[in-house]
């Protein structure tokens, strides 16, 4: 019990700070640079309510594949959008075709959005949701991407926090 408190307090601290994250650290599909830029509409660090609807922007140098992922302070997975078509450019998700709205949900914390991108279409069937700690979501995003050539793949994160 003493240290869930110890972990809250520290979370608590925590979450007033300001956090520099380099994206894409160990991650081996992230050198092609065709994704120039990740940003929730709020800014990278925004600051989001349960329940509010976000925004995220990806721009790309080609045209290509995207799927988004989301992994909240709990260390859950959930899938956003995939394989989603865009052209070079930037292109706002949830787009209209998609139907559907992010809403940013509990737990409260650091909320990380991962973008996959491919030019050619994925064909893996990799299960890409579920519970994980930030070494094993790296291996999956690594094991999805690494079908593709280099040139052909790339990988960016952003973050946001919710209170």
């Amino acid at each position: 019990m003493r240290s869930l408190l110890v972990l809250g307090a520290l979370s608590l601290t925590l979450s007033a700070c300001t956090v520099s994250v380099r994206p894409n650290l160990g991650l081996s599909g992230s050198s092609s640079n065709l994704i120039t830029s990740v940003r929730p509409d709020r800014g990278e660090g925004g600051n989001y309510v349960v329940g509010e609807a976000l925004r995220l922007s990806v721009t790309t140098r080609t045209a290509g594949y995207v799927t988004l992922l989301a992994l909240n302070a709990g260390g859950a997975a959930n899938v956003l959008v995939r394989d989603a078509y865009v052209q070079a450019g930037t292109t706002t998700f949830p787009r209209a075709q998609d139907g559907v709205t992010y809403n940013v949900a509990a737990p409260r914390g650091l909320q990380r959005v991962r973008v996959l991108f491919t030019r050619v279409r994925p064909t893996t069937d990799l299960v890409l949701g579920g519970v994980y700690d930030g070494n094993r979501w790296n291996r999956a995003s690594d094991e999805y991407l690494n079908n593709y050539a280099p040139a052909d793949r790339d990988v960016q994160e952003t973050y946001l926090y919710v209170r």
